[in-house]
């Protein structure tokens, strides 16, 4: 099988994954999790597909880098607002965030 279609398949999964623990999982970390799970599935497709391209694609790994950075950044952030959270209410619901805005 062709060194590409594995890292496709892998790729899928790990969205797959990340879709199935966003849509099933109630808890706001393991939400951001999930989150984290499908940016990674998108990187590995950015660096496969960069590696096995006829042609040079320099810039697809300063993508991958990117968005690596700002999926650091943003799971800075979520986590931050759940501790606060969790601080004030004693609990994490995401049910319940809505509740939080007034």
């Amino acid at each position: 099988m062709n060194d590409l279609v594995i890292y496709v398949v892998g790729s899928t999964l790990f969205f797959a994954i990340g879709i199935y623990g966003l849509l099933s999982k109630r808890s706001a970390i393991r939400m951001l999790f999930a989150i984290e799970i499908i940016i990674n599935a998108a990187n590995l497709n950015i660096a496969a597909f960069a590696r096995y391209a006829p042609y040079d694609l320099g810039g697809a790994q300063a993508i991958a880098m990117f968005v690596i950075s700002i999926a650091a950044a943003e799971a800075a952030v979520g986590l931050a607002i759940i501790i606060e959270a969790f601080r004030l209410r004693g609990k994490v619901n995401v049910d319940e965030m809505n509740e939080m805005k007034g």
